[in-house]
């Protein structure tokens, strides 16, 4: 009997011991993954940061020869002059004019998709309520999606889109331009051309990069055909149709601009959107390879690397206390599920492609949460609460990082609020970059700086009012009533202020109340932000320079970056703890 419960106790022993190998074997590798992903972005950015520059400061580059006879050829056919220099208000009315252009281009193929060309599948045309939600959403680079692309558009449509995805980005970053021409000079009424800064940035940064990517994907799998549905027999005999279409060019500027719109319904977790863990590295890098590779810009055109090294440091900071408990949250189980007896020895697997894992899947989550970018290679409303709330919380800051071009102009709003309250504690004159900083400047920036959770919290309160009083009739709405339900409108909410588009999708959203509700969000979110850090800039710039002295106040250093990091925190914090306690915390608390 002795020998009997000895051996019994070797074996579970043993079990328990390669058990505990496996895992731990399993946890290096997936944690030896991200470092790769994020080392890999970095030492790429760098560099591409340096041309980028180059570009914005109008330098040499070594693709001027391909791409020189190209904008050339964009000028003549649009009618605009690039050598023409724009005040801040004339760029604001270029970037605003074309648009509305392209929103109002965008309404007319969506609504009439069932008869335009390059509809093989006889996909039908939308209604009024989502064409405008779809065509805000694209427009203003959210890519916020209320229906599934495969079953809802037309290769034309799809096209159509994956336009917008470059010139929404074209936007970001040549409005981004405009800002850093502005910091860098010492006095000026003129800030280049809007118009050159756009075509550049399309033509130099997204399309050779967007092919690159794109034949890298296509090279692993990923369609690019305009045939349409293919039809194929599954393990049991059955036929299945399976949708195709130029998916490799879709999800390459999808990624890259921040734009984060999938071709499939369920965006880069479908196999043909992100077949294997290679594609999933080339998706993940290209997400935050331009925001990360704007900042090093910034230290190049203003000839600041020391300003540019601590904006990446503050932004690297935030981005990895969201990083590091969502992935451990993510590799270690729901506890719920743990409490049931069920081992979980992947990690908290619900939502989530096995070819991913538990770890590469908080990975992006978080990835395409700290960038308004919103595509998804798991489902965010299976995470675990508190990977939810950092999820949401990437969005509520929507500084770090963030968008292409759009992300530097949100945390330039948090450097001139750090400034001015900086200056007041040490009794100094607020100054940032020769420039006095005054009422003005601080108006528009606070509003700026309200705006963002005004639009998330009012937008939550009038749909929880809504849902609350009449649940029978919006039944549909929440697949999770309680902390959940409330967290599902929370997110909603959050991804359109943050121009970031992904979702937690147990929530009912393709309703006219979601789709205008949405898209109003969406609309101010994207354009009011911009038009307040370029009215600053534009400001700013018309000022009288005042060179350094040894009462400027420094703002490349690491004190001043945790200065404006304690700014974020704070208005972050204030701003939306109430809500997350009413939502993730909440559901925490309750498992």
């Amino acid at each position: 009997m002795v020998k009997v419960r000895r051996s019994v106790l070797l074996s579970f022993t043993s079990h328990f011991l390669l058990l505990t190998h496996f895992k731990l074997k399993k946890m290096n590798t997936e944690i030896l993954g991200i470092i790769l992903m994020f080392a890999l972005t970095v030492t790429l950015a760098i560099p591409l940061g340096r041309y980028i520059g180059k570009i914005f400061s109008n330098e040499k580059t070594w693709l001027d020869k391909v791409f020189n006879p190209l904008d050339k050829f964009f000028y003549k056919l649009s009618g605009v002059s690039r050598e023409n220099e724009m005040n801040w208000k004339q760029h604001l009315a270029a970037l605003l004019t074309i648009n509305l252009v392209w929103f109002l281009i965008s309404m007319f193929v969506l609504t009439n998709m069932s008869w335009l060309p390059l509809n093989p599948d006889n996909n039908p045309s939308m209604s009024g309520d989502l064409a405008f939600n779809t065509a805000v959403s694209f427009v203003t680079n959210t890519n916020l999606q209320h229906y599934s692309g495969e079953s809802a558009l037309s290769y034309l449509g799809q096209l159509t889109l994956m336009l917008w995805q470059f010139i929404s980005a074209g936007c970001g970053i040549a409005i981004a331009a405009v800002v850093f021409t502005a910091m860098k000079e010492k006095s000026a009424d003129k800030l280049g051309n809007f118009y050159f800064f756009f075509v550049r940035s399309c033509t130099r940064i997204l399309f050779p990069i967007a092919l690159l990517v794109a034949s890298l994907l296509a090279l692993n799998g990923v369609p690019m055909t305009f045939e349409g549905k293919d039809t194929i027999i599954n393990l049991q005999g059955d036929n299945v149709e399976v949708s195709r279409g130029p998916v490799a060019a879709f999800v390459a500027i999808k990624q890259l601009g921040t734009n984060g719109g999938g071709f499939f319904g369920p965006n880069s977790t479908h196999p043909l959107e992100n077949p294997n863990y290679f594609t999933n590295i080339v998706e993940t890098v290209s997400i935050m390879l331009i925001p990360i590779a704007l900042v090093f810009a910034t230290g190049y055109v203003l000839k600041r690397k020391k300003l540019a090294l601590t904006i990446f440091g503050v932004m690297t900071i935030g981005f990895l206390l969201l990083l590091i408990p969502t992935v451990i949250n993510e590799m270690n189980g729901n506890s719920a599920i743990e409490k049931m007896g069920i081992t979980q020895n992947l990690g908290s697997m619900e939502g989530k492609e096995v070819r991913f894992g538990p770890a590469a899947s908080a990975y992006w989550a978080i990835n395409t949460t700290v960038t308004s970018n919103g595509s998804v290679n798991s489902m965010h409303d299976s995470l675990t609460p508190l990977s939810g709330m950092n999820a949401m919380l990437g969005m509520m800051v929507n500084a770090f990082y963030g968008g292409v071009g759009v992300g530097f102009l949100n945390f330039y709003i948090f450097i001139i609020l750090a400034v001015f309250i900086s200056g007041l504690m040490v009794g100094r004159t607020p100054e940032f970059l020769g420039k006095k900083i005054e009422a003005k400047e601080m108006k528009i920036a606070m509003m700026i700086a309200l705006l963002h959770p005004f639009l998330i919290l009012t937008g939550t309160a009038i749909a929880s009012y809504t849902y609350a009083h009449n649940p029978e009739t919006y039944a549909g709405w929440l697949n999770n009533p309680g902390f959940h339900g409330f967290s599902e409108m929370l997110y909603e909410f959050t991804s359109s202020s943050a121009n970031n588009g992904s979702g937690f999708e147990g929530l009912g959203d393709n309703t006219p109340f979601w789709n205008i509700a949405c898209g109003i969000v969406m609309l101010m979110a994207r354009y009011l932000p911009i038009i307040g850090p370029v009215a600053i800039a534009g400001s700013l710039a018309a000022k009288k320079y005042i060179p350094e002295s040894a009462g400027t106040l420094k703002t490349d250093t690491s004190t001043f970056g945790l200065m404006i990091f304690a700014v974020i925190a704070i208005v972050a914090a204030l701003s939306f703890f109430p809500a997350l306690a009413l939502g993730p915390i909440a559901e925490y608390f309750s498992l």
